[in-house]
């Protein structure tokens, strides 16, 4: 039996239905080489990275697999439909099919709702066997114990478009244990925050260096959600000598033991959810871990053991008014943020944020939330339009990403991590000034 495992690639818009191609990748993917290690070995399996490759839906195959987001749902769905036509069963998975299943059945044969690896191997031999259900829902989460190792000997013919410095993802942990109002991944990974072992997390990380990885990248929704199985395991990573990146909770830079400790381990980049700079849009996202008030000790902290970052916002909250994106830019540009991404508050099927704003009539376009790549609005704001945020939030990218700005904010020193924060520099500046339409001077 012969599976394809395809990931996909999207859309540029409704209007533009071109694919998004490149030429290479800057992370080895996870997903693809994990759900081949899941798959028993009597089967024959060929994985399928969309973005840097063509699919040929003439190939051969048994089954097809389709790992789902809702970026690429619809080019998923255009997939899956080519592949039926040839009478091939066609199986999907992933976070959108977790809140769309019922849309994604009207396109393939069965899904897969929840985590892999306990359904995974039934959904195969149902397949093999003729007797495919429709609905595959795990009924318990993974403990995370005795996971195996990605297959990354099928990337072999294509591992050269994946970066010239190869940055390989370990996913240590799942779940989270805060409740955002505008997140909807502990739904689909849960509110118990789970770890893997570290010694087999350890272990994986010695395969890959055997594959000759030095950058890990820790592909977890919170990398610290517990303190102390995160020491243990920055500790264990101190004699592997590799540079790791990860996302972590913004008030765990408070803790200087944690922060001396990473920085000693290989630390090279870190993602954080800053969200706000206004106490009462935190409050109203139920994001009780940060507190502006501790913001500039956290900076500082980063900034003194030069640890390269970058910080994540949200605009559109009712708290708001238009004066935030002044404030906010002064902010970034006072402490030197190296890095920093801003996003327009969306409402993820499932979340509080999106029941709320469903109720009182705010929602638009809301079959299609979430795929189309860009900055787009699908709320109404309560003190702008929809394109006024649209404008308000590319002004903040072409202002943070000018020249000027660059040159206040990096520093000039030739460390690995001034260097990843210029890499994120001039790739965000390219895509910041490539979507500039019109004129952002809006102030």
């Amino acid at each position: 039996m012969k599976l394809l495992i395809i990931q996909p690639t999207y859309y540029y818009s409704p209007e533009d239905r071109r694919l998004h191609k490149t030429k290479s990748r800057a992370l080895v993917p996870l997903t693809l080489p994990y759900l081949a290690a899941l798959t028993p070995k009597e089967w024959e399996v060929k994985l399928i990275d969309e973005q840097i490759e063509d699919i040929d839906f003439n190939e051969k195959a048994d089954v097809v697999a389709i790992t789902t987001w809702t970026i690429n749902s619809f080019r998923a769905y255009d997939i899956a439909d080519r592949f039926r036509k040839r009478n091939i069963p066609v199986i999907m998975g992933g976070p959108h099919i977790y809140f769309h299943s019922d849309e994604a059945l009207k396109h393939c044969d069965a899904v897969c709702i929840g985590e892999a690896e306990y359904v995974w191997k039934e959904m195969l031999e149902d397949c093999a066997a003729g007797r495919l259900k429709k609905i595959y829902k795990a009924d318990r989460f993974h403990d995370l114990k005795d996971l195996p190792f990605p297959r990354y000997d099928l990337l072999k013919d294509k591992i050269n478009r994946y970066g010239i410095i190869k940055t390989y993802s370990v996913q240590t942990s799942r779940g989270c244990p805060f409740k955002c109002e505008f997140c909807s991944e502990r739904f689909y990974l849960g509110t118990t925050y789970r770890y893997r072992p570290v010694e087999e997390v350890i272990e994986e990380i010695r395969y890959l260096k055997k594959l000759g990885a030095r950058y890990i990248f820790f592909a977890d929704s919170n990398f610290a959600g517990k303190l102390s199985h995160t020491m243990e395991l920055i500790e264990a990573l101190i004699p592997l000598k590799i540079r790791w990146s990860t996302l972590w909770s913004l008030y765990l830079c408070k803790n200087k033991e944690l922060m001396d400790l990473a920085k000693r381990s290989g630390l090279l980049h870190v993602n954080m959810g800053m969200e706000s700079i206004d106490e009462r849009t935190l409050k109203g996202m139920n994001k009780k871990a940060n507190r502006v008030s501790e913001y500039k000790e956290i900076l500082e902290n980063l900034r003194k053991r030069e640890i390269s970052y970058s910080l994540n916002f949200i605009f559109g909250w009712d708290t708001e008014t238009p004066d935030i994106f002044k404030a906010t830019l002064q902010f970034l540009l006072e402490n030197k943020v190296p890095a920093a991404y801003f996003n327009i508050l969306t409402p993820h099927k499932g979340t509080p944020l999106y029941e709320r704003m469903k109720r009182e009539g705010r929602i638009i376009n809301i079959n299609d939330i979430g795929r189309w790549p860009g900055i787009r609005c699908y709320i109404k704001p309560a003190y702008c339009s929809p394109s006024q945020l649209e404008r308000y939030v590319r002004w903040m990218y072409v202002k943070f990403y000018s020249v000027s700005s660059i040159m206040k904010r990096l520093s000039f020193s030739f460390t690995k991590a001034n260097i990843a924060s210029w890499i994120i520099n001039i790739s965000q500046r390219r895509i910041a000034f490539s979507e500039k339409a019109e004129n952002f001077d809006a102030f």
